[in-house]
């Protein structure tokens, strides 16, 4: 396998700038040039990785949120998540972290899932999902100014069912459950 940089399907960036700036994420405007030699504008979402956090209380309950969403307006139900600051190097950390935050309960223990780029064909967004267990409601929510969150329970089974019956369409949520249930 070639290095990606010099594979046959790689585009060459010319130029690159910053186009938008807003809270929680940027949009990047690039000249590119494609394999054929066809140059053309590529614009894309960028934002900080984040982690996604299935947490499992001691009697195997899951934490879930309850959210706004401004997008789509309406009250969505998923796994808490946040973005991976500057200062953050151990991903473990700020699994547990972005855990106490939103929903005030703490794990005795994060483990690694998977990661993934959700959505890399118009962003560069990496999820890196992680199960905690041991979570108790130990902690005190800290929320961003910009988060309504209400904090609740379900049965990881009722989980399941609302991705298959498509109740849950919070696409975090839905990869994780389905990731977990399949080779968790």
């Amino acid at each position: 396998m070639t290095d990606d940089a010099t594979h046959e399907l790689a585009w060459e960036t010319l130029y690159g700038e910053t186009a938008y700036i807003c809270p929680g994420f940027d949009i990047q405007r690039e000249q590119v040039r494609l394999p054929d030699g066809t140059e053309t504008d590529f614009d894309y979402l960028s934002e900080s990785e984040s982690v996604v956090v299935l947490p499992f209380r001691p009697d195997d309950e899951v934490v879930v949120i309850e959210e706004w969403r401004q997008a789509v307006k309406r009250v969505t139900r998923g796994l808490p998540a946040g973005g991976v600051e500057g200062e953050d190097a151990d991903l473990e950390a700020t699994a547990h972290r972005e855990l106490e935050e939103e929903t005030g309960y703490e794990a005795d223990a994060v483990e690694h899932l998977t990661t993934v780029e959700p959505a890399n064909g118009f962003s560069d967004a990496v999820f890196h999902y992680f199960v905690a267990t041991g979570c108790t409601p130990t902690g005190e929510q800290a929320l961003d100014h910009d988060e309504s969150i209400d904090v609740e329970t379900a049965a990881f089974d009722d989980l399941l069912a609302a991705v298959e019956s498509g109740d849950c369409r919070d696409g975090r949520t839905a990869f994780g459950v389905c990731y977990y249930e399949l080779f968790g």
